[in-house]
């Protein structure tokens, strides 16, 4: 049994506990929150006892294996690093850090403690990600990558009332680019690896936050165009094209209906598993990194602990937060943490 305690008490934090009472050997145990009072209120709701208002009485606790952080961007470094250095397992919430240096430390912290870090970049683990992956050589050569995640937020309209709310505001290590644009980013990077080259354009709001951008990404033999947006909505697909044929993704940021499409003509419609919750799928694989870390250890199997602890989702996590630092520099997009 993995117990685990969630840091931060939001929508997401329920979307996340809904998956996570699918799987039988992961259970919350603890909630935290700045507050007490926020937290009692929380755990009540989820029918649990133990909470904490510290996040250091919280790390020192006993009683719990793992923690799924919640909380604003620029507070995931932090929180992730002191959980590890306590023993605690992360699975933190996207972006997983501020900019690549952030994340580089969590990687060592990890490393270090023998603990799983993992990004929740939720799509990346769904079946759907897995059948768009299984199709690339489908394609042929691949010439163009157009990867699409524009969606109104919620919030906005009380930006533009004068309420500027955590969502819009920039010193919390938020824009549109770690907030939505990265659920185009990962999926990239993940597929296709690090570009050679990266030019990018942004759309700024009158505070000095990034409400939309686009990233055009050069490979040696293909192109890749990356549109974000939290200021408007897009009903477009995305879509990788090659040579043979041209794949057609409903959403990238979570992939459910995928359609082929052949030069002569004819079309496909891959079978993917419908699920209403995707982020089971995350939930899932890091309670089987877990595992597998504990029979290691548990065996004295020394040969295979570095390579859990050092793997492939991270990888593409460190290549996603290269490429965003690279866009934040090239639009003067600054963040407290960059500093």
């Amino acid at each position: 049994m993995i117990r685990f305690a969630v840091i931060g008490t939001n929508t997401i934090t329920d979307k996340f506990l809904q998956a996570a009472s699918a799987l039988p050997d992961f259970k919350l145990c603890a909630v935290y929150s700045r507050t007490l009072a926020r937290a009692q209120e929380y755990a009540q709701k989820n029918n649990v006892s133990l909470v904490f208002d510290s996040l250091e009485a919280l790390a020192d606790s006993d009683q719990i294996d793992a923690v799924y952080i919640a909380s604003p961007n620029f507070c995931h470094a932090a929180q992730s690093i002191l959980m590890m250095q306590h023993h605690k397992h992360v699975l933190c919430e996207k972006p997983i850090a501020s900019n690549a240096s952030e994340f580089q430390q969590m990687y060592d912290t990890a490393i270090k403690n023998q603990v799983i870090l993992l990004e929740a970049m939720r799509s990346v683990f769904s079946p759907g990600f897995a059948a768009i992956r299984s199709l690339l050589p489908v394609l042929g050569t691949i010439r163009q990558v157009d990867f699409s995640f524009c969606k109104y937020s919620s919030r906005y309209d009380h930006f533009k009332e004068g309420i500027i709310e955590n969502a819009f505001h920039p010193a919390l290590s938020n824009a549109a680019l770690m907030d939505i644009g990265v659920y185009c980013v990962h999926p990239l990077v993940s597929l296709f690896g690090m570009p050679a080259s990266i030019q990018s354009s942004s759309i700024f709001l009158s505070n000095g936050f990034e409400g939309a951008g686009t990233v055009l990404l050069q490979y040696p033999d293909m192109q890749a165009t990356l549109r974000y947006s939290k200021i408007s909505d897009s009903y477009l697909p995305s879509q990788i094209q090659g040579e043979a044929a041209t794949l057609l993704i409903d959403k990238i940021q979570d992939p459910q209906q995928l359609t082929l499409l052949f030069r002569d003509g004819h079309t496909e419609n891959p079978n993917i598993p419908a699920v209403s919750n995707n982020m089971v799928y995350e939930a899932a694989e890091f309670v089987r990194l877990i595992d597998q870390l504990q029979q290691a250890l548990e065996n004295d199997s020394t040969d295979g602990i570095p390579s859990l602890i050092r793997h492939s989702w991270l990888k593409a996590s460190c290549l996603e937060l290269e490429i965003m630092d690279t866009v934040r520099k090239q639009q003067n997009i600054l963040f407290p943490a960059d500093h």
